[in-house]
């Protein structure tokens, strides 16, 4: 049933969302991957959006999108509230784009309301949250927490690019990315679809998350030769796909056990797998893929990589070839959220009328980097069967504004209250 008391213009943060989600590739909705041209169109149309509610907008040198309003105690530090813009490959129109939207409206809002804001306000549009194609996710909040270092800007996407450069084609600065780094943040606050079942099923309003898992990504690559598939005896063979098959089930194995031990969280998943040269008629000769492991206690990230390191090693000399490398593209470890933030948070949930309960987060967020520099929390709120990264994904706008308003009331009590 939708709630009548919500401080919010449900219409106006609805469209926002449709809006942003409609700047898509046809072909594959809903897709608007960082650094390509479709993102730099929906960072304009944020850019204007930012500017009629009247935020000063600047792009800063880690190629995060920034609407601000001045407070009147600049001491006081920034409230900040903000998510991404880009998506996953045929993702979804919510992931993300609802928390950016939600920063907008509330700024709206509260200036409509006659608000005067103490702490200074910004909005931010997180550069390329999701994994790009340069192997690294969450690199503007990276960026602004002093977490992106010069080897992982030299990382290439497939083409050559390497992400400075892209990074500098985006707006950003890589030889200024001490001038990102953030002191002045006191809160960052962040909505996002729950990306699982847990409200939906309970019929509840709000999720206040307890935590965000740490992520850890490691790319395995196998060199064999490439030999025709017709005239290579099985015996003479040195196919690197076998490898990566064996690594890949390796995996699926080892997630197995160690989710099974309890009570801690824990997943992996293969969600790249590249094979050179790819063609039915010759054996495989290079095989590379991307492992993606996520939980809420380290020590069983690092029993999970020697075991892979073991079987991985294993398997490339059963298969007759070499493991090439082993390499951790990215870690980051498990974030408990600020437990003053989550009060304010479940305060202004109570005083809606809002159902809500404490879950943690299986997924990554920028919120989990910011909160190196600042105190971080985040809301969530329901989406349809708990699908998300697909074109399915679904949040009803009920349940959007109801978040967003939670967010409203608890920057409202922040900016009175926040020392």
């Amino acid at each position: 049933m939708a709630k009548t008391n919500l401080p919010l213009d449900a219409d106006r943060l609805w469209a926002d969302v449709m809006a942003l989600a409609d700047i898509t590739d046809p072909a594959r909705p809903y897709t608007r991957r960082s650094f390509t041209a479709l993102f730099l169109e929906g960072r304009a149309w944020l850019a204007r959006r930012f500017a009629e509610a009247g935020l000063a907008t600047r792009i800063d040198t880690a190629g995060n999108l920034i609407g601000r309003i001045e407070g009147s105690d600049p001491a006081l530090g920034v409230i900040a509230i903000g998510s991404h813009s880009d998506t996953v490959p045929a993702g979804g129109r919510f992931d993300g784009i609802a928390g950016v939207a939600t920063g907008l409206e509330i700024v709206r809002s509260l200036r409509e309301a006659g608000v005067q804001f103490r702490h200074t306000i910004e909005i931010i549009d997180f550069l390329a949250e999701e994994p790009s194609e340069y192997g690294l996710s969450c690199i503007g909040s990276r960026g602004m927490t002093g977490s992106l270092d010069e080897k992982m800007l030299d990382l290439a996407e497939p083409g050559g690019e390497k992400l400075r450069d892209a990074l500098r084609r985006v707006g950003g600065d890589p030889d200024r990315l001490d001038q990102a780094i953030r002191g002045d943040i006191r809160a960052f606050l962040e909505l996002h679809i729950e990306q699982g079942v847990v409200l939906e099923s309970q019929s509840l309003d709000v999720g206040i998350v307890t935590s965000i898992v740490g992520i850890r990504r490691i790319e395995i690559v196998f060199q064999g030769e490439a030999d025709h598939a017709g005239t290579t005896p099985m015996a003479l063979r040195h196919d690197a796909l076998v490898a990566a098959a064996n690594t890949v089930a390796s995996v699926r194995r080892a997630a197995e056990q160690l989710a099974a031990e309890g009570p801690d969280y824990f997943v992996a998943t293969v969600g790249v797998l590249t094979v050179d040269p790819s063609a039915s008629n010759i054996v495989p000769g290079r095989c590379r893929i991307i492992v993606d492991a996520r939980t809420t206690n380290p020590a069983l990230t690092s029993r999970f990589v020697d075991i892979i390191d073991r079987e991985s090693t294993a398997h490339a000399a059963a298969a007759r070839v070499t493991r090439a490398s082993f390499a951790t593209l990215s870690d980051g470890s498990p974030v408990a959220c600020d437990a003053h933030l989550r009060s304010a948070l479940s305060q202004g949930a109570r005083g809606l009328a809002l159902s809500e309960t404490d879950l943690p987060s299986g997924a990554g967020h920028d919120a989990a980097f910011m909160s190196r520099i600042s105190r971080s929390a985040m809301v969530f709120v329901p989406c349809r069967a708990g699908k998300s990264h697909a074109p399915e994904e679904w949040a009803d706008r009920e349940a959007i504004t109801a978040g967003a308003a939670v967010i409203y009331q608890a920057v409202r009590d922040l900016d009175q209250s926040m020392i």
